[in-house]
């Protein structure tokens, strides 16, 4: 895949999963130590100790150049990058390595190869990626450019969400009920929930590139800036044919470049998000804000004006209008590659179901437990990581038989009630090096029919399509965008409807796929792919590293 390596070093204290990032070998070094930590914070009139890198809530940008330097760090996972036949620095807890011991430190080496733009890095052990996290910044190599003009300055914005208690503890105590999480109390901009924070001051006639990062948990959001129309150029480190809007809408793990130009009269203007949301299941309904600044000698308003484009929180209409215009650059500079054929077809069933109780308290509807499942197999996290027990052969860790189709079909998008029970397993599918694979996710009412934010490790592919209602194997592949479609590493599926996927099976390793929506992937949303080693040395998994934390 081309790729040039970039190492991180990073130090833990405690027994919490950072996701990873690469080591290097170029001839210049960076070296970066992340420390994990308790740190105290005050929001929304009240103090707690959370967990932290570097006592920074976000954590610390990473700053790389595409295709560039080694860079050292102790840390965990980094989203979207596609470590390229390097799953050992992956992070996901049990999938690719074992928890770091009390302690402890763990060297990540970050693979970064063809990505550019906004990644991010972040937690991967139960919630921890509430506080755990941070932006990835992958400049253009020396001697290239924008695809746009070159902004005057740039801004990295995290939306995230705070929780006035211990965010493991709420999910602790959900997981051993089988209910439903308490919600957050509040949205973040940067770690803010709310105006008055640190505003961001611009100059009049300037541009500005905003990095924006979804950094929270359970919902979707939309972006907005009071009388200032957005341009988004990228998604998931990957160019995008400019998009002219009002509004965004962005899930959880994805990232989004943004230009926005200054040229309104100098004043005060609400930057602002909130949810959309269309389940009956609960969820923070409120609005997070900050302030756009312009610089000079003026009056400030005693109210900044506040963005009336935003949509409001059940507006599917305004989804659609964002997402359908979303298409790859594909320019010569930028090519895309859409596979043109398919060896490998999967048909995807995205369920929220039950579990029959049985446990002394069950918090799920009608004393049962909640639980998600992919093709009706609620997934059951092994106590040894699976890429070790797929690397050493080690028997009894996981079944090779993840299926391509659901148990039996039926009307996916119907009343579906006498379907709620799901099956538990710890499956993975096996998938040759080089095949071209074809996923159709396909959403049900199962329980509460919900969007899906769906996100594969280890790889960009492209999203061909979305719908409502049930996919249809003859009429919806025609509706296929084949010429620019998005390559992406995060895409929603419509409430009730259906997305299709496509990418070569290039990267040899075993890949976690997971709902973005914490809660769903708490209860079992989640599955592993696997891909064989090819014939060379160049396109096999890279031997593991020397100080891979011991598993328990």
């Amino acid at each position: 895949m081309g790729a040039k390596k970039v190492v991180l070093i990073l130090a833990f204290l405690g027994f919490w999963y950072l996701d990873g990032l690469p080591l290097c070998t170029a001839s210049v070094v960076h070296n970066y130590t992340y420390i994990l930590k308790e740190t105290n914070f005050t929001r929304l009139c009240s103090t707690k100790s959370m967990l932290t890198v570097n006592g920074q809530f976000p954590g610390p940008v990473l700053r790389v150049q595409k295709a560039d330097e080694h860079f050292f760090f102790i840390f965990k996972n980094r989203h979207g990058v596609k470590q390229p036949r390097n799953p050992w620095s992956d992070g996901p807890e049990n999938i690719t390595q074992c928890p770091i011991k009390p302690g402890k430190k763990f060297t990540y080496e970050v693979v970064f190869s063809d990505e550019e733009g906004t990644l991010w890095w972040h937690a991967h052990s139960d919630w921890s990626r509430a506080t755990v996290h941070g932006a990835i910044v992958i400049s253009p190599k020396n001697g290239t450019s924008y695809p746009f003009p070159k902004p005057y300055a740039e801004e990295v914005i995290i939306l995230g969400e705070w929780y006035k208690g211990d965010v493991k503890e709420l999910i602790d105590n959900a997981t051993a009920t089988g209910a439903d999480p308490e919600v957050s109390d509040a949205y973040t901009l940067n770690g803010q929930p709310g105006y008055p924070n640190n505003c961001s001051i611009v100059i009049q006639g300037k541009t500005y590139l905003l990095r924006l990062i979804h950094a929270g948990m359970n919902e979707e959001m939309f972006f907005a800036i009071a009388h200032h129309k957005l341009t988004v150029v990228a998604q998931d480190a990957s160019y995008l044919k400019p998009i002219n809007t009002s509004y965004v809408l962005i899930t959880p793990g994805q990232t989004m470049d943004i230009l926005v130009t200054a040229n309104q009269s100098p004043s005060h203007y609400y930057i602002a998000a909130r949810p959309f949301f269309e389940s009956t299941a609960p969820f923070d309904n409120s609005t997070t804000t900050a302030i756009l600044q312009y610089a000079g000698n003026y009056t400030p308003p005693s109210s900044p004006s506040f963005p009336t484009t935003l949509p409001n929180i059940t507006d599917s209409f305004a989804v659609d209008n964002f997402t359908t215009r979303v298409r790859a650059l594909a320019s010569k500079d930028h090519p895309i590659s859409v596979p043109t054929g398919v060896d490998v077809r999967m048909f995807i069933t995205v369920s929220v179901n039950h579990l029959p109780c049985d446990r002394a308290v069950c918090g799920g509807p009608n004393n049962s437990i909640l639980a998600a499942s992919l093709n009706n197999i609620s997934f059951s996290a092994p106590k040894i990581d699976i890429l070790q027990a797929y690397y050493r052969n080690l028997s009894n860790v996981y079944e090779s038989n993840f299926p391509d189709r659901p148990p039996s079909l039926f009307n996916f998008t119907g009343d579906n009630d006498d379907l709620l029970l799901t099956s538990t397993g710890t499956k993975a599918k096996i998938i040759e090096y080089g095949k071209r694979v074809e996923i159709v996710f396909q959403g049900t009412s199962i329980e509460l029919p919900e969007n899906h934010p769906m996100h594969l490790h280890g790889f960009s592919f492209y999203l061909l399509g979305t719908g409502y209602g049930n996919f249809n194997k003859t009429t919806s592949p025609k509706t296929y965008n084949l010429i620019d479609p998005p390559e992406i590493n995060t895409f929603g599926i419509p409430k009730n409807g259906w997305a299709t996927i496509r990418f070569v099976a290039n990267n040899p390793g075993v890949w976690f796929m997971h709902c973005h929506l914490e809660r769903h992937s708490s209860w079992g949303m989640t599955t592993v792919i696997i891909v064989k080693n090819g014939t060379t040395n160049a396109t096999s998994i890279r031997p593991p590293p020397a100080n891979l934390p011991i598993c328990s």
